[in-house]
């Protein structure tokens, strides 16, 4: 019987803490961040957990690995 494959895309974006929460980074931090408001540079840095219902799926995507 094969084993499950590990998405490598998620495996790349989010990460599992030792309580259980998916952990990911906030969009819109790559570039452009000259013409934000210093307020919302200093909010999307640092991450943020998923909701439950999506954390489920990327759990099922990395095969109950943390990376």
């Amino acid at each position: 019987m094969p084993k499950q494959k590990t998405h490598k895309g998620s495996k790349k974006r989010f990460r599992v803490t030792a309580t259980g929460k998916v952990m990911h980074r906030a969009s819109g931090t790559s570039h452009l961040a000259a013409g934000m408001s210093k307020k919302r540079r200093r909010n999307l840095r640092g991450t943020r957990a998923l909701v439950p219902l999506e954390a489920k799926r990327v759990k099922n995507s990395l095969c109950g690995n943390s990376y």
